[in-house]
């Protein structure tokens, strides 16, 4: 086969391009993969890990802050923001590093360079050696996101932050407002918040964490409050004036407007999907609202080019996007694979409390008629949380009344981001209610609070 032509060709080395690449390979077909600026993408170099060794750094000190609840001593508690920011650029880099070992370990050939699609089956690439044009039959868009801006509000590094200000800042906010409480939003507002900084979070909904059941936002509210935080929902920033140091900005609340000043603003908005400069509409490929059209199986409508992850639209999860490279990656070599079920994808959120969920809200199973069966189980009520010294928590579970079908697992507390899996696979065994109460699990362990909300559903809760 000539140097440059494949039979796939991968715009994109997030989680959902390089997963797609590798498994292609694995099935066969001579790939490459094109990124233009990170292996790994947002989510190893600027997101999901990153961030994550940050929270951790936070967690720790959090618990040192704690040491005399569990007999320790531990005096003259601090930390040094930039060590902390160093490990996780650290972290990052490991891992960014790996994905190019595991390119040349599947003999996936690596292009970095921006990428266009002049016609179909043809991908050219700017490199800083020239331009180089490849060809293939197939060829997968996975571009990813990059953070909204809204007019006014837009990031200048200073003052007012996006996400990637915010993993490397050159100082330590006083005085915080975070602008959005999605995952991102409410993941910096706790990290921050529990490293001193004043912090406020303005939610344009009439609750934070709005994708979350509305009884885990509740709670979440609840226990933000209790760290300090101040939590403004219903509530709109409608202008920053930025001085000398100090922002000062314009809330909308209800009919009145009110004047905060801080000293540095997140904004964490949304996302945009990175859909520019590719050629795409000459192509043919729809886009609606900055993401590509896709069907069930991430075709876009011209034959094959897919789209995967962010740029494919919600959920815009790392773990959505790589179980979407992988099907792909089948459909492409004539297997059937079964189509990713956005309601089946668990979010997580690595807040203090932690929050996770899977399936449908209560709210939401209502609304599309079902008759439901609801059960909840407090930390406070599990032996290994009380332990731990994490007894906030709660875990809520939402069940067919017909079927016993699960509909949905909703929690909130230490380590849900690990406990929900279980109920990720339940779903996808497609388990009844009988299946999980006649399950035997381990204790003491949290997960014991996952049989315990479903037998409340049922009436038979033993430890509440």
């Amino acid at each position: 086969m000539a140097e440059n032509s494949f039979d796939l060709i991968v715009v994109g080395a997030g989680p959902g391009g390089y997963v797609a690449a590798i498994r292609a390979a694995q099935l066969g077909l001579n790939v490459a993969i094109v990124e233009r600026e990170h292996l790994g993408g947002i989510c190893l170099n600027w997101g999901c890990i990153p961030t994550k060794a940050m929270l951790r750094s936070s967690e720790v000190f959090h618990l040192m802050q704690r040491a005399g609840e569990f007999g320790l001593k531990a005096d003259g508690v601090g930390y040094d923001l930039d060590a902390v920011v160093k490990r996780s650029r650290a972290v990052a880099g490991q891992l960014s590093g790996g994905i190019g070992h595991l390119m040349k370990k599947n003999k996936i050939t690596t292009v970095m360079g921006e990428a266009t699609l002049p016609a179909k089956g043809k991908v050219s690439v700017k490199t800083d050696k020239g331009t180089r044009d490849l060809t293939a039959s197939n060829i997968v868009l996975a571009t990813g996101a990059r953070a909204r801006e809204l007019p006014g509000l837009e990031a200048d590094g200073d003052l007012v932050w996006t996400y990637k200000h915010a993993l490397t800042p050159k100082r330590m906010p006083k005085k915080l407002l975070v602008i959005g409480s999605g995952a991102i939003g409410i993941e910096f507002a706790s990290f921050y918040n529990t490293l001193g900084a004043e912090t406020t979070v303005v939610e344009v909904m009439d609750r934070i964490l709005p994708v979350e059941d509305a009884e885990i936002s509740a709670f979440a509210k609840k226990q933000f409050t209790k760290q300090g935080m101040t939590i403004l929902e219903k509530a709109m920033v409608k202008q920053l004036d930025r001085g000398n140091g100090q922002v000062t900005a314009h809330v909308e609340i209800g009919d009145k407007v009110e004047k905060h000043d801080f000293d540095t603003v997140i904004s964490a908005v949304g996302i945009v999907g990175n859909v520019e400069g590719l050629g795409l509409e000459s192509l043919g490929v729809e886009i609606d609202r900055s993401h590509v059209v896709v069907d069930e199986y991430c075709r876009t409508g011209v034959d094959g080019v897919y789209a995967i992850g962010d740029i494919a639209g919600a959920p815009w999860l790392a773990h959505k996007a790589s179980h979407e490279g992988v099907m792909v990656a089948e459909l492409i070599v004539g297997g059937q694979p079964h189509p990713v079920r956005p309601e089946s994808i668990a979010g997580c959120t690595y807040c203090q409390p932690q929050v996770a969920s899977v399936g449908y809200s209560e709210a939401k199973a209502k609304e599309l008629g079902y008759d439901i069966k609801v059960g909840r189980f407090p930390f406070i009520g599990n032996g290994k949380a009380i332990a731990l010294g994490e007894a906030e928590g709660m875990i809520k579970t939402v069940f067919d009344a017909k079927t016993g079908e699960l509909l949905g697992a909703h929690m909130i507390g230490a380590e849900v981001t690990e406990l929900i899996q279980g109920y990720v696979v339940g779903r996808q065994l497609e388990t009844t209610e009988e299946d999980l109460m006649n399950t035997v699990f381990p204790h003491p362990t949290l997960s014991e609070m996952m049989h315990e909300s479903v037998l409340d559903a049922y009436g038979r809760v033993i430890h509440m």
